[in-house]
């Protein structure tokens, strides 16, 4: 059994994948300040958790058991507000050029932060499996 055959990792690996492609995304953005007429772009949200239950479905299943009531409750127990609408809107420079080259470089940094928190991520897991396998 390899780590590509566990659920958590497959998850990790499809974040990862959209954070890098993502990323390709902005940088593009970025190249183009000086492009006249030219609009950003960027990678529609994925929604995670709904990848981790395909990823899980099947034979896997991934559950939380709360044994403590110090323990957080599964995210099926917990309220979730609406997130509001935000409407992107873009200045367009006399050029014709929609690149705010701030928004693109915290995107670019936001996406940087995400991917540095999959790679620790993985890296933990692993390090669990280690022990729990008595390799470490």
């Amino acid at each position: 059994m390899t780590t590509e055959n566990i659920a958590l990792f497959q998850a990790l690996g499809a974040k990862m994948d959209y954070l890098n492609q993502r990323q390709r995304v902005i940088s593009q953005n970025i190249a183009n300040t000086d492009t006249p007429g030219y609009r950003p772009k960027d990678l529609k949200t994925v929604d995670f958790s709904n990848v981790l239950k395909n990823v899980t479905s099947g034979n896997h299943s991934v559950s939380l058991d709360t044994t403590n009531e110090g323990h957080l409750p599964p995210p099926s127990d917990v309220s979730i507000a609406d997130p509001r609408k935000q409407k992107h809107t873009y200045e367009v420079a006399p050029a014709g050029n929609a690149v705010i080259m701030e928004e693109q470089l915290l995107k670019s940094g936001q996406t940087v932060m995400d991917y540095n928190l999959m790679t620790n991520l993985v890296q933990k897991n692993i390090g669990m499996i280690r022990t729990a396998l008595g390799t470490r």
